[in-house]
This record gives C-alpha cells, sequence and structure tokens, in this order.
C-alpha cells in the first residue's frame, strides 16, 4: 500500500493530527505538535481496509515464513486478528502484564517455542513498548522475525533501541511522508513541515514552537 494513500487516510480521519500553533502534552510533559490515535481507522471502514491490506503485504513481503501474528495490547491486537484473518495465520497478543488470575498469562494465544512471529504494532515512537513485547515473545521460545506497524515517527532514540534490540520494523506510513502530505492537501502550513520536523529530531527541544515565517 502506498505511503501517501495511508497518509491521506490518517488524515481524512484525523487518526495523525497536526496542531503546530498549539500543542499537545505527552505523558512524559513533552510538548508536541502531533497527536496520533490509530485506533480510529478501526471505526472507518474505507480506512481500515487499507490499513489491514497494507499491513498483510508488509508480512507477506517482508516475513513470508511468518507463523504466528502476536498483536501488542492493546492496539495492536484488532489489527493483528484482521490481518491474521487476512493471511490464514493464527494470531494471539502479549498483555502488558501477567494476569493475576487463572493461568496466569502474559502471552494469550497458543505460541509454542521454535513458532516464527511478527509483532502487530500500531505506532513506534521511542520503541519501548514494543521492544518489551519482542522480549516477552523471545523468553517464551517464540523466533520473532520483526515487526509490521501502521505509523513511525523515525524518532533517533526509537531507531537506536530498535537495532540495539535486534529489532526490525517495517511501517506503512512515516512521520516524513505524513508532514509533507499534510502541508500538500492544506493540514498544515508548508513552512511548519520544517518545525515538525525539528521536533522529530529532537523532542526535548521546544525551540521548534517558535519557529514561525
Amino acid at each position: 500500500m502506498n505511503e501517501e494513500i495511508i497518509a491521506k487516510d490518517l488524515l481524512s480521519i484525523g487518526a495523525v493530527f497536526f496542531r503546530p500553533d498549539e500543542p499537545f502534552t505527552w505523558a512524559s510533559g513533552i510538548q508536541s505538535p502531533v497527536y496520533c490515535d490509530n485506533r480510529l481507522t478501526l471505526t472507518a471502514p474505507a480506512v481500515r481496509d487499507h490499513v489491514e491490506e497494507g499491513l498483510a503485504d508488509l508480512v507477506k513481503r517482508f516475513y513470508p515464513d511468518c507463523q504466528v501474528l502476536m498483536g501488542t495490547s492493546t492496539a495492536g491486537i484488532a489489527h493483528a486478528a484482521i490481518v491474521g484473518h487476512l493471511l490464514g495465520l493464527p494470531m494471539g497478543y502479549v498483555r502488558s502484564g501477567a494476569k493475576d488470575h487463572g493461568r496466569k498469562n502474559q502471552i494469550e494465544g497458543r505460541l509454542e517455542p521454535g513458532q516464527k512471529v511478527v509483532v502487530v504494532e500500531d505506532l513506534i515512537s521511542t520503541g519501548g513498548s514494543v521492544i518489551e513485547v519482542v522480549n516477552i515473545l523471545r523468553e517464551a521460545g517464540a523466533i520473532v522475525l520483526g515487526v509490521v506497524s501502521i505509523f513511525t515517527y523515525g524518532m533517533q532514540k526509537g531507531l537506536e533501541r530498535l537495532a540495539a534490540a535486534g529489532v526490525e520494523n517495517h511501517s506503512l506510513c512515516n512521520f516524513d511522508v505524513i508532514a509533507r502530505v499534510a502541508a500538500e492537501t492544506g493540514y498544515i502550513r508548508p513552512a511548519d513541515v520544517a518545525r515538525l520536523i525539528a521536533f522529530r529530531n529532537n523532542p526535548s527541544d521546544e525551540s521548534w514552537k517558535g519557529a514561525h515565517t
């Protein structure tokens, strides 16, 4: 699936929303010009079709030996289920923590040691949460081939952490493409693109906030 099509889809439903003049505040306290909620793709059938077909294509292209899909909790679960249906593959998901009752599972669904797994994630920023999922699967004996995701910021910290953990990710769309498409389609001013990229390159440096032109 073409990156620009996915970018236009995400922008059209407000799944990726740019507001460089009125920044959002992340849980970490960082001021951000972008807000991302890919869960909205689930309630937009046409966009959802593009996303799931795109994720399925990524799995087929980069991980043809995949035997099981594992979604991240909670955002990746529905996408893993739909892509699993499209590809005829089993799926499960990894909880953020083990249950405190029953079998006390952290991995839900059948996973045998030695099986080749692809993780399905909605968003990659600093990479911490998806690396944790990969580590849990590896500890269970899975061979994690890599990750497919809807969107990635391409933040340096995230790229470095993924590389250090030996985790490969393929996304349908990235920050640079969606910023460019947002400018081309009138969601933001063309002059704002540089401000957005400055934020992506160093989120802790808020000088981009005053970079009006």
